[in-house]
């Protein structure tokens, strides 16, 4: 789009540029610099149909571009109106995965039910994934304040210093947005 809006200002340059030139070789090469403005004056004041034309022409492809640049931007605005429609409601469930999590993590006594857990916890998550939920990747990561949240620093053997050495709550983007991002403890 952008490349079709150069090359019409680019056209329209050439355009008035040729135009210039033209009604410099009608005027004809005198001494005298009265004839000079009358023959500008002569072609300035009586307008060609030629002109009229390419005046119109002109104004027909801006309006032409102006409308297919409006097209683009109405169709990018409805797909991002999609995409980003269930973002509330997202961050929402965010918490539900949170607290998800923490329950599986506890120890529990009947193996069934927790493998049951795990399932429906899986279960929510694909649901999630394929509207568009994905989770920030952080632990070992250098540290990316786009993605991450950092709330500590601490030294570490294990990791160099500005990576991602703990991570305190996942983030997450949905359909490339950040949405959350992930709490995390840095290396200094």
């Amino acid at each position: 789009m952008n490349n079709t809006n150069e090359d019409i200002k680019a056209n329209q340059q050439n355009e008035e540029a040729d135009k210039a030139e033209d009604i410099k070789e009608e005027v004809p090469e005198t001494e005298d610099a009265s004839d000079k403005e009358a023959a500008v004056e002569g072609n300035e004041g009586g307008s060609t149909s030629e002109e009229t034309q390419e005046d119109e022409s002109t104004r027909y492809m801006r309006l032409m571009a102006d409308f297919q640049n409006f097209k683009k931007r109405a169709a990018k605005e409805k797909t991002d109106l999609y995409q980003y429609a269930n973002e509330k409601i997202m961050t929402e469930l965010l918490e539900v995965l949170d607290n998800f999590e923490r329950a599986l993590q506890q120890e529990v006594s009947d193996n069934g039910f927790k493998e049951g857990m795990e399932l429906i916890f899986k279960q929510m998550f694909d649901v999630l994934e394929k509207s568009g939920l994905a989770e920030i990747a952080a632990l070992g990561e250098d540290f990316d304040p786009n993605f991450h949240n950092a709330v500590m620093t601490e030294e570490s053997e294990e990791y160099e210093s500005g990576k991602v050495s703990e991570v305190l709550q996942k983030g997450y983007t949905l359909n490339g947005k950040v949405i959350r991002p992930t709490m995390v403890k840095v290396v200094g």
